[in-house]
């Protein structure tokens, strides 16, 4: 059969040059919220020779996702999931990006884990910003509700956020801890995954140089030191982000799971190096 590669948040970004890279006898499924991205999408990969299907979704929908389980696995076996799809702090208020971010992971992982066998991978697209998680914050009994008791999942996430002193760094909080929530979610899926051969890992990418990072960076003066920290000085791009995501999710990267790889141009680094002068 047909070897499938779906990717969330497909229609622009990372989510598309990730499928730029993706062999082309591989039949590529990009799902999103706005249609008119896909169809553009859809466009520019078929003019490069792939093999493309569209299903609009919203990720944190379990419905959504069930059905483009369904559309996928008609098409083939299912050997690759990108999930790509977020929300940043500028683009909602903080109980949505938690439904989109961290829901909308559990529901692709759980979705996708039923109609994948040997062989398969799914990489979920965290953040740098997981790493900013206050410590105190990090709660993994409340993480544990996600797959259970959703709303209390929900409610719980998004009382921490709101705990921030105004609307932007709300929304900001609940990026930064549904974001941690991807990385550890990840890690456990790996470990349970593994019984069918399924291989799962995380992706942290620092400020990436796309509509939702450029707009972070305007509203954010955290954002703007980060990029001060990297050593090329600069956002990354989603082409360099698309051939890491593709390199990683390949099948000859077997022995990579049940890891987060961070690829933020060592800003994290220069942020050590940086108090480290101080004391």
């Amino acid at each position: 059969m047909a070897k499938v590669c779906v990717i969330t948040g497909g229609g622009s970004g990372m989510g598309l040059e990730t499928a730029r890279y993706i062999d082309k006898d591989v039949i590529l499924v990009l799902t999103g919220r706005t249609v008119g991205k896909l169809e553009n999408a859809k466009k520019i990969l078929e003019e490069e020779g792939h093999q493309v299907h569209l299903i609009p979704c919203d990720v944190s929908s379990r419905r959504d996702v069930h059905e483009l389980c369904l559309l996928a696995a008609g098409l083939g076996t299912i050997k690759t999931v990108i999930h790509a799809a977020g929300l940043s702090p500028t683009m909602a208020d903080p109980e949505t990006i938690i439904k989109v971010n961290a829901v909308g992971t559990k529901n692709v992982n759980m979705e996708f884990y039923k109609y994948m066998n040997d062989g398969g991978v799914i990489v979920d697209v965290a953040s740098s910003s997981a790493y900013e998680a206050p410590g105190i914050l990090v709660k993994h009994q409340i993480y544990e509700e996600a797959e259970y008791k959703e709303d209390a999942f929900i409610k719980h996430m998004t009382g921490e956020a709101n705990l921030a002193p105004d609307e932007y760094n709300k929304s900001g909080m609940a990026y930064v801890m549904s974001k941690n929530f991807v990385v550890w979610y990840a890690q456990k899926c790996a470990h349970e995954y593994a019984k069918k051969g399924i291989r799962v890992v995380s992706v942290s990418p620092g400020l990436i140089e796309t509509d939702m990072g450029s707009k972070e960076v305007e509203k954010s003066e955290f954002a703007r030191k980060m990029i001060d920290l990297t050593c090329a000085g600069r956002m990354g791009t989603a082409k360099e982000l698309g051939f890491a995501l593709a390199a990683i999710a390949d099948e000859r990267n077997g022995y990579l799971c049940g890891i987060d790889v961070l690829i933020d141009g060592g800003a994290s680094t220069g942020k050590k190096f940086k108090e480290a002068m101080k004391e």
